[in-house]
């Protein structure tokens, strides 16, 4: 059989080895040892095969802009980080937007991702900011899927007309309905805001998609909502709940309670290690709260639970350059996941799973699938995160859109090998 190309000698993430993909009109069209073809051949030499990247949840409006005007995020705290996207987003322009979410773009590919949902601010009535990400999804789209998230980022209540908003990124093909009911000026209008927000979603097929109890409060609980409208409006397997970081510090019974109400409504959740672990607890002397949330609890009860950057070089979080392997690795530390099932669960929180969550499916690396993948310089998902892998080739529908040369130290020491071993 012809094909487009082949992937020799590759490991899989199942355990398989020696295995060659062959790839055919944009899709997977064969795994199996020793293909007998003359298409065009990439040897893997071995190295992981996986599925791409994905990212789903992360805010390309913001990226890139630390320093912006020469402010900081000093504290380090959540509450400066708004107040600074506050003072210096009014002053963004359409070219601003853009040229920082291309870079930011190229840069995620480069990491293997080929996947990511991003919030966009829409406070300012004007929406620029939706005008010109949603531009630059149709930009990137043969080499990155750009789902994004109609987010009211100072409120739903922060303006009489923020549902016109809402609707109005809707029909610019925006698929999903965000909100922040824990920044509103009360707890009833939280809750109001969750029940308006689902209600636009149901109305429009939508998908949702909270920053909820983004905090150290062991009594918010605006996910309690979220859960009940969720199943009033016969949303669920389309909702997601972001952060969730009280629920590391509510009680153990009632935590319980909660993540049973979250599985049997199919709530998804999204947590952020890298950005929760630098805001969150602050104001906590010691004992310091790691303030994230429940992962494996949350996991073990049946929801899809996935693992994502958030934000790079932004008013809220000064680190980060893309790399999902790095989010997977501090997310194994921090969660207590560093046995061989957590450590494997970590990278299937980075790639198929998010993959789920956003609706993109999450097979993995089967016949029929899409022809997107990634080899890693890596045996296997755990050596992949230990190492933070790099990247070797990047693979969107059969071509390859990005090649990395893996390290290749060399040592200069008397009576020793002239590399490093691998481990």
């Amino acid at each position: 059989m012809t094909f487009d190309l082949v992937i020799r000698n590759a490991a899989l993430p199942d355990g398989r080895t020696g295995q060659d993909i062959a790839l055919k009109n944009g899709k997977i069209a064969e795994i199996a040892p020793a293909l007998g073809t003359d298409a065009p051949e990439i040897d893997a030499k071995g190295q992981l095969a996986t599925p791409p990247f994905v990212d789903a949840h992360f805010h390309i409006d913001a990226t890139l802009s630390l320093g912006t005007d020469g402010l900081y995020n000093e504290s380090g705290t959540l509450a400066e980080g708004i107040a600074l996207w506050r003072r210096i987003s009014p002053g963004l322009t359409a070219e601003d937007y853009r040229d920082r979410a291309l870079r930011y773009c190229d840069m995620a590919v480069s990491k293997g991702v080929q996947a990511i949902r991003s919030h966009v601010d829409i406070t300012n009535p004007d929406m620029l900011a939706a005008e010109i990400i949603a531009e630059v999804r149709r930009e990137v789209r043969p080499y990155l899927d750009l789902q994004l998230v109609a987010f009211p980022q100072m409120g739903f209540h922060s303006r009489p007309d923020m549902a016109d908003s809402v609707r109005k990124a809707l029909d610019m093909g925006f698929e999903v309905v965000g909100g922040i009911p824990h920044l509103e000026p009360t707890a009833e209008l939280g809750r109001s805001s969750i029940t308006a927000l689902c209600e636009i979603a149901a109305e429009r097929c939508a998908m949702v998609d909270m920053h909820c109890d983004e905090n150290d409060d062991p009594n918010s609980r605006m996910i309690e909502t979220l859960v009940y409208e969720t199943k009033r409006l016969g949303l669920q397997g389309r909702v997601t709940g972001s952060h969730l970081t009280s629920m590391h510090s509510m009680d153990n019974f009632y935590a319980n309670r909660l993540i049973r109400m979250m599985a049997d409504a199919g709530l998804h959740v999204m947590a952020n290690p890298p950005a929760n672990l630098h805001l969150q607890a602050r104001f906590d002397t010691y004992p310091k709260r790691r303030g994230l949330t429940r992962v494996p609890e949350l996991r073990a009860a049946g929801c899809v639970v996935g693992f994502a950057q958030d934000s790079v070089l932004d008013p809220w979080y000064p680190l980060g350059h893309g790399d999902l392997l790095d989010v997977a690795w501090i997310a194994a530390h921090a969660c207590h996941m560093t046995d061989r099932a957590g450590l494997r669960a970590c990278f299937d929180a980075v790639t198929t799973d998010p993959g789920r969550i956003m609706g993109l499916g999450g097979d993995g690396l089967v016949t029929g699938a899409p022809a997107d993948l990634v080899l890693l310089d890596a045996t296997d998902p755990i050596d992949a995160i230990r190492t933070r892998a790099t990247r070797t080739h990047v693979i969107r529908r059969g071509k390859l859109i990005c090649e990395t040369a893996p390290p290749a130290p060399r040592l200069l020491l008397d009576g020793r090998p002239d590399r490093p071993a691998r481990h």
